[in-house]
């Protein structure tokens, strides 16, 4: 699975209350974890239906050790967007560093 794909999923567990935020530690660098600390108590994508699922999710590289990506997100009949960018550190191992979501600030 691409990584873009797998940090879609990641944030959607937790932007949904069905990961807490702390699951991100390891995975986010610079502003990204506090971004999520903020969003995520509101649990912007939780459902009132069925469990939200990612419906699509593109990235295009910036660079060789970046990725911006954007995803839809379907929330029951409603349909949300989430924008986030992945760096590659000197580990190899990509990790969020920054997320959006349908244009709010974090």
């Amino acid at each position: 699975m691409p990584p873009h794909v797998l940090f879609a999923e990641k944030l959607l567990a937790v932007l949904s209350g069905e990961r807490p935020v702390h699951w991100m530690l390891g995975h986010t660098i610079g502003e990204a974890y506090e971004q999520l600390v903020r969003l995520a108590p509101a649990t912007p994508l939780r459902s009132c239906g069925p469990r939200p699922v990612l419906r699509h999710c593109s990235a295009r590289p910036p660079g060789p050790d970046a990725v911006e990506a954007c995803a839809t997100i379907a929330t029951g009949e409603r349909v949300r967007a989430m924008a986030f960018r992945l760096e590659r550190g000197r580990d190899h191992r990509w990790r969020c560093a920054a997320v959006e979501l349908d244009g709010l600030a974090a």
